[in-house]
């Protein structure tokens, strides 16, 4: 006579919650893999692949620095008239006004009169905080942004908690590799959106945080220091 398991066993009672653990830790974790894929579409459905023209003028233009052809593309755009003035922001403090003219053919005049430069901003945030100053301190109401497309989604979430009075206007900066070749083909590109697209949901949690009043962290905050020399000053004296 064969004898059946007996499910009344030790053994079979400590099967049991080691079944329901896997389910507990396997179903929210695939859950999260699902959200994040979701999530990581709609952020690539943001990335524009063709630079366009902004679709007015404003006040001023401001360029990220960090990405091949942002500034000649800003310095563009002043040129033919879309902003009064460009704040160049994330400016190396090695560099000056002469080593950016060098690097945009034929714009020395437009540096000299309607170009500031920003020395002090190291990451996005701090470009918002340099940016909100500088748009304060003339009285701007509208911005043309200027950043690579895949900087872009992350800049605008920024710049809009950093300034929520002043109207922001995208222009994305398309690089060559991206025309070039679709970005799921190159290991590189995908690491890069991967990344951009992590720290794009880094900062939309923390200003979401912070509209309800859980503001962790200060870097926004308007210093407490002496008076600063306007950027107008610094590049022109350079």
């Amino acid at each position: 006579m064969s004898l059946q398991p007996d499910d009344t066993s030790p053994k079979g009672h400590a099967a049991q919650p080691r079944g329901w653990l896997r389910v507990v830790i396997v179903v929210p974790l695939a859950l999260a893999f699902v959200a994040a894929a979701v999530g990581f579409i709609g952020f690539l459905s943001q990335l524009r692949g063709v630079e366009t023209d902004p679709p007015h003028n404003a006040d001023g233009i401001v360029v990220l620095t960090g990405g091949s052809s942002r500034v000649s593309d800003a310095m563009e755009l002043l040129a033919a008239g879309y902003g009064k003035r460009l704040l160049i922001s994330g400016v190396h403090p090695t560099n000056d006004a002469n080593d950016i003219s060098r690097s945009v053919p034929d714009s020395q005049g437009l540096m000299r009169c309607c170009v500031d430069l920003d020395r002090s901003a190291v990451n996005t945030r701090s470009n918002a905080a340099e940016t909100r100053r500088w748009a304060h301190e003339r009285g701007f109401k509208s911005l043309i942004v200027v950043t690579s497309n895949y900087h872009m989604p992350r800049a605008i979430v920024e710049l809009s908690h950093a300034m929520p009075d002043i109207t922001l206007i995208p222009f994305a900066v398309v690089g060559d590799k991206w025309r070039d070749e679709p970005w799921w083909t190159s290991g590189g590109t995908f690491r890069l959106l991967l990344s951009e697209y992590a720290k794009y949901v880094a900062a939309e949690m923390r200003v979401r945080l912070a509209d309800i009043g859980l503001d962790l962290t200060s870097d926004l905050a308007e210093p407490a220091a002496a008076p600063r020399r306007p950027a107008t000053a610094q590049a022109n004296r350079d």
